[in-house]
């Protein structure tokens, strides 16, 4: 790539100019603003003490040396300290030609050999469905994973289902006593969604034992503790934890049912895992993980019984591992399941991807496993991201009032349908071939819209603007994609196929030179944006090449081009336009259309 043979030459020019030296990949350039003249710019302030001269002066001294070795350069000009490089168009040229056949061009293959990073992400309870907070997890999850792939890394995905509880037993008690034998096959619901509607049936049963409970005197915080519902609950789990028969069969039947309701609502957003584990069979090695630690005396145990991590000098508090009934908490299963995860795969990293809201959680994490002895601890890294909320507000399970992911996605692919229609983007298609398109549209509008906001920020969603053909949405990329399939298809047709062409004599516009220097980004933005854990990078990159290509569209003859070389290499940069924005779109989960 130019920019590093321009870092190479910097780098030889200060040294013989100034007696300077600086390691190529020290120099920084950056992208040329659009008011100056130039592709790339050289700040050149930090070696003016070295040179013991003006900035201009600095500036026109490097340039004149770097122009000297470097043929690709066509001028250069200096604006006081900033030094512009303009590359010639035979070197634009050369490179579109270089990657006009390179199907993967912009991503790297994984090293299968390398140590992966392992990538947990969705990480669902068995008492409710997916809602739209686990969306956003899915889908960062994923496409973090993409990312990382695409930057040259051995990836693993894995899910950690949270299948035992506390809040698991409230949904089974409550169909005990409320169900009355009620299945999915009977009711006709999905079984997550039969499972979440006993969660809710417990909370609203709970809610009216502590207000009786309050109306007889006692304190409301008390009555929280001191429901009977709550104490069966608690109950419940004990004898699950002591494998009590009755208890466990019950517990996998529901589990069994909300198990398949995922699966389909998986395959609807297009995520998938290479490996699931269940806490159930983590939170035992997590139990001899605490063990360990009050044998080595980094944790100890409270006079109730409670064994607890004391992380004063860390600046926190005192975390409870072990409840005083010696039941086990989320700490205690995440210990089991990272110490699992590091052996199952020898991980170089172990990225988990979870709200912002558990900050506190992955800090202590942290910490106990390299009190436990781990040298791989510093490996633990949390993807802390921002909650979705709503126009009218958060979501919140137990009272019912969350965004079904189920019903958002069947919501979104009618929102699809009706405006493909009005817009008749359909109209030569075969009904198949429409239903497979409403859904592309659908899920490229919702990924795309959730997945274009930086990962640490929380996000306002509004389905009604995610679903556009025009502004900064998944369907005006995804039809960016199809007109310019259609272009390259029509000018093969004419007999200009896609293949490197002879640009001798050829000169480039500016909207063309634009197209070309944004493809070529992307190798480089695919690096950073993995380096970021930043899918939104991504989503950034495909929104601005499809809006330069559409202005290179308006202000560009290409089927009507007269010269057939120069209309060869048109198609040429039209086809690699396609190539790029599908690449980036896959990285994000999306699929782009053929034709629309």
């Amino acid at each position: 790539m130019i920019e590093q043979q321009l870092q190479q030459a910097i780098a030889q020019a200060l040294k013989t100019l100034y007696a300077f030296e600086a390691a190529p990949e020290s120099i920084i350039l950056q992208t040329t603003k659009k008011e100056f003249e130039g592709d790339f710019t050289l700040v050149v302030f930090p070696y003016v003490k070295a040179a013991r001269k003006s900035p201009e002066m600095v500036a026109n001294e490097i340039g004149a040396a770097v122009k000297e070795m470097v043929a690709e350069i066509a001028s250069f000009n200096v604006i006081k300290g900033f030094l512009n490089f303009a590359i010639a168009d035979s070197y634009w040229m050369a490179f579109m030609n270089s990657i006009v056949m390179e199907q993967n061009y912009g991503l790297k293959a994984a090293n299968e050999n390398a140590a992966p990073i392992v990538v947990e992400y969705s990480s669902p309870n068995t008492n409710k469905p997916l809602h739209l907070g686990h969306v956003r997890n899915n889908l960062l999850g994923w496409s973090v994973s993409q990312l990382l792939k695409a930057s040259g890394n051995n990836v693993k995905m894995v899910n950690l289902v949270n299948d035992r509880g506390i809040h698991i037993c409230k949904s089974m008690l409550a169909w005990m006593k409320f169900g009355n034998g009620e299945t999915p096959e009977t009711s006709g619901m999905k079984g997550d969604h039969l499972v979440g509607k006993y969660y809710v049936e417990f909370d609203k049963h709970f809610r009216a034992e502590v207000k009786e409970l309050v109306a007889g005197g006692m304190e409301e915080e008390e009555a929280k503790k001191q429901a009977p519902l709550l104490l069966e609950a608690q109950a419940m789990l004990k004898k699950w934890e002591e494998g009590d028969k009755e208890i466990r069969d019950l517990w996998q039947k529901m589990n069994g049912w909300v198990y398949a309701g995922f699966d389909e609502t998986y395959k609807k957003m297009g995520v998938g895992f290479d490996k699931i584990y269940y806490e159930s069979n983590t939170y035992m090695l997590g139990k001899e993980l605490v063990q360990k630690g009050l044998d080595m005396g980094v944790l100890y145990k409270r006079e109730d019984g409670a064994v607890c991590a004391d992380l004063t000098g860390d600046g926190l508090d005192h975390k409870v591992l072990l409840r005083k009934d010696g039941t086990s908490v989320y700490m205690t299963q995440d210990l089991g399941t990272a110490l699992l995860r590091h052996n199952d795969f020898g991980a170089d990293r172990l990225i988990y991807v979870v709200g912002n809201e558990q900050d506190y959680h992955f800090k202590v994490l942290k910490i106990i496993l390299g009190r436990l002895g781990f040298d791989w601890a510093d490996k633990v890294y949390h993807l802390s991201y921002g909650m979705v909320e709503l126009p009218n507000g958060k979501m919140k399970s137990r009272e019912g009032t969350v965004v079904d992911a189920d019903d958002l996605m069947a919501e979104m692919v009618n929102t699809a349908a009706e405006m493909s229609k009005e817009h008749g983007k359909n109209d030569d298609l075969t009904p198949e071939q429409q239903n497979e398109l409403y859904h592309m549209l659908a899920m490229g509008a919702l990924k795309y819209f959730i997945l274009k906001v930086d990962p640490t920020k929380n996000m306002l969603f509004n389905p009604e603007e995610s679903i556009d053909f025009n502004g900064n949405t998944g369907p005006f990329i995804q039809y960016t994609h199809a007109r310019i399939r259609s272009i390259v298809r029509k000018g093969e047709d004419q007999g200009c196929k896609v293949s490197a062409v002879n640009a001798d004599g050829l000169t480039l516009n500016e909207k063309e030179r634009e197209v070309i220097k944004k493809l070529h980004d992307l190798p480089s933005m695919v690096q950073t944006a993995a380096a970021a854990f930043s899918p939104a990078m991504v989503a950034n990159y495909a929104f601005e090449l499809a809006k330069l290509f559409n202005s290179f569209y308006q202000d560009t003859p290409i089927l009507k081009e007269e010269n057939v070389a120069l209309k060869s290499f048109r198609i040429n940069l039209c086809a690699t336009v396609a190539t790029a924005l599908r690449n980036t779109m896959n990285i994000l989960g999306i699929q782009v259309p053929e034709r629309m």
